[in-house]
This record gives C-alpha cells, sequence and structure tokens, in this order.
C-alpha cells in the first residue's frame, strides 16, 4: 500500500472563481486563453532571409530597426547538430564588442559578408555566421558559447547570434536585399524540386 504524496505547490495553483465588477458577472482570464495566440516574432519583427552561398540565415527585422541575426529553420547544422559557437572570428573577438549610450557609440560598424561568429557542427564542419546586413553591432548573444544547444531548443528569435541596428537611411535598401518570407519558401520548393 502507498502512502499518498501531498503537492507542496497546491496551494498555489490557480482556482477560478466567480466574480462580480459594478454587480456585472466577469469571465475568469482563463476563458480567454488563446492557444493559437501569435507568438513574439509574429506579431513584433517581419521576417527576412539571407544566404551565403546554398546555406540561409534568417534576419527577423523589428519597426524600430533592431535586427537579430538567427539561423534560418533550414540550416543544415540543425540536422548535423550543433557543437560549439564562437565569436572569435580570427582577427577580431566579437564579444568584446561595447556600446555606450542611446546612439550606441563604440559599435563595431558590420557590412553584409562580415563573419558574426563560427558555428561548428557536430560532424565537425564549420560555418561562417555572416552579418546579413550592413549596420551597427549592437550586442552578441554569448550564452550560444557556453551553451550552443540553446540554437536547437528556443523558440525562434530567442536564439539570435547578434543584435544589428543599421541606419535609417540604409533600412529600405537592407530590405530590398533581402528575401521575404514568400520569397525564401519559393527558393525552398525550387530546391526541393531540383534535388528530387
Amino acid at each position: 500500500m502507498t502512502a499518498s504524496v501531498e503537492d507542496p505547490l497546491e496551494k498555489f495553483y490557480f482556482e477560478p472563481e466567480e466574480q462580480t465588477i459594478c454587480g456585472q458577472p466577469v469571465s475568469s482570464i482563463t476563458d480567454s486563453f488563446d492557444v493559437n495566440y501569435p507568438s513574439v516574432v509574429d506579431r513584433f519583427f517581419t521576417r527576412y532571409y539571407y544566404f551565403k552561398g546554398k546555406v540561409p540565415y534568417q534576419v527577423l527585422y523589428h519597426s524600430n530597426r533592431i535586427c537579430l541575426i538567427c539561423l534560418a529553420p533550414g540550416h543544415p547544422a540543425f540536422t548535423q547538430g550543433i557543437s560549439s559557437v564562437n565569436f572569435d572570428v580570427g582577427n577580431v573577438d566579437r564579444s568584446q564588442n561595447v556600446v555606450k549610450g542611446k546612439a550606441k557609440r563604440g559599435g563595431m560598424i558590420l557590412q553584409a559578408e562580415s563573419t558574426l561568429a563560427l558555428l561548428t557542427t557536430e560532424n565537425g564542419e564549420t560555418y561562417k555566421v555572416p552579418s546579413c546586413i550592413r549596420g551597427k553591432l549592437v550586442e552578441v548573444n554569448t550564452a550560444l558559447v557556453v551553451q550552443p544547444k540553446l540554437l536547437e531548443q528556443l523558440p525562434e528569435g530567442a536564439g539570435y547570434f547578434a543584435i544589428l541596428l543599421p541606419k535609417i537611411e540604409n533600412c529600405d535598401a537592407i530590405k530590398a536585399s533581402l528575401l521575404t518570407q514568400e520569397q525564401y519558401e519559393e527558393r525552398l520548393k525550387i530546391k526541393e524540386e531540383v534535388d528530387t
């Protein structure tokens, strides 16, 4: 016979209670819960894509010009397994980038082809992660150095390599140089047809 074990957190569980405000019944907050509520990326960012050779990268473009540089869902590193991420790209360590103030003074100016990081897969292949856009490096995600598997585990947008800030006057040209979500999907579709 086993003794029942009490749940120590049971007293903290949410229990809906009937409430009235100004004489009107108010429905429980859980009644409005929507499983299909749009993600942070869907609500606040526009997805763009950049190809370095045949390898895709994702640029999440916020309306305030902030750009998150990520791996595109079709990046081969996801199937190969991610082993390590390093921001020391040879002549400079991107993790040593320091910005100050509202204008982000001191940030490194990167071109679209500038290498942000080196990503190594479990089968030993190394990818040079590009900046994808021309802009000022605001921050790199140093958590990836300690835990590179976060790239495989975190939701879209949270597993970013870096945050870049393009100049206002360059924004339209940057968007025009990248692929939209539809163009990216079309390119993947064409690639599938060629491969089969």
